[in-house]
């Protein structure tokens, strides 16, 4: 591998209601925001929206189809959008330096529009 080389994007199926119903009962994360509609719109968000972490863990799989998960040493994200129901989100990544026992990379997910809702910088065991 080299500075500059992209990973496979990894492309996740539309983002649905009843999968965020799913991942509050998972997660236990139980913020209305997330699935009751009408909670949402009063709130001023004109509609449920993706729970941050379910998008992250889009990104953690995508590295995990990567790299093998026993050689990640770092990961760190930053939340830059709200996701809602019915947007397809992709997972990109690439390698952006290098030290000595390591490759520095990182990763984005973003929607069919370009627009990134989570950025991720991490770290593998060369």
């Amino acid at each position: 591998m080299q500075v500059g080389y992209q990973f496979e994007p990894v492309q996740k199926e539309e983002v649905t209601h009843s999968q965020l119903v799913r991942y509050a009962g998972a997660s236990g994360d139980f913020n209305p925001i997330h699935t009751v509609v009408p909670f949402a719109e009063e709130a001023g968000l004109g509609g449920v929206i993706a729970h941050g972490m379910l998008i992250k863990g889009f990104v953690g799989q995508a590295i995990g189809s990567w790299f093998s998960v026993k050689d990640l040493l770092k990961f760190s994200s930053r939340f830059k959008a709200m996701t809602r129901p019915g947007e397809r989100i992709t997972v990109k990544g690439r390698v952006i330096g290098e030290q000595d026992d390591r490759w520095l990379c990182e990763a984005a997910a973003v929607n069919e529009t370009g627009e990134v809702k989570v950025q991720s910088f991490f770290e593998i065991r060369k």
